[in-house]
């Protein structure tokens, strides 16, 4: 049974991390806070939304997103505006543009230059098992051989 309590107690841990002194009063603010914060990511923590995290940072990272819904930004406003602040970095999904495209693109682009490479080394190869295979002798070039080796 404790060991029941013990698991409940470490799941529901993550949803303890936001206070009760930070929630808003409005309802459709603070579930708005809570949508954004899922995809804003605590520095400390690293791979842990702010919402998930008990780090001091995280919580100020919390408090001034409810700041920016309450003096009545956009969820987009708000988020640019932690970016802006705290960097790209604070995003758990990282945007598409920029020098990030060139990240999101840099492995498949190594991944079909490596597939090239494979390829065009296999071809090389069996045109060179060709070419040895061409260079046997003919028919009559090895009954040559044969008599010339019995003589």
């Amino acid at each position: 049974m404790k060991y029941l309590i013990l698991t409940l107690l470490l799941l529901a841990s993550p949803l303890l991390a936001v206070q009760p002194d930070e929630v808003l009063d409005d309802p459709a603010l603070e579930a708005r806070a809570r949508d954004i914060s899922t995809g804003l990511r605590c520095l400390v923590c690293r791979n842990e939304s702010i919402d998930e995290s008990n780090a001091e940072l995280a919580r100020d990272l919390r408090i001034l997103l409810r700041e920016r819904l309450v003096a009545g930004d956009t969820d987009q406003e708000a988020v640019e505006f932690i970016v802006d602040r705290y960097g790209e970095y604070v995003l758990l999904k990282p945007t598409t543009t920029g020098a990030n495209l060139m990240l999101w693109l840099a492995g498949p682009i190594m991944l079909l230059i490596a597939a090239g490479m494979g390829w065009s080394f296999l071809r090389k190869r069996s045109q060179h098992q060709k070419a040895a295979h061409s260079d046997a002798l003919s028919e009559e070039e090895q009954e040559r051989l044969r008599q010339i080796l019995e003589d």
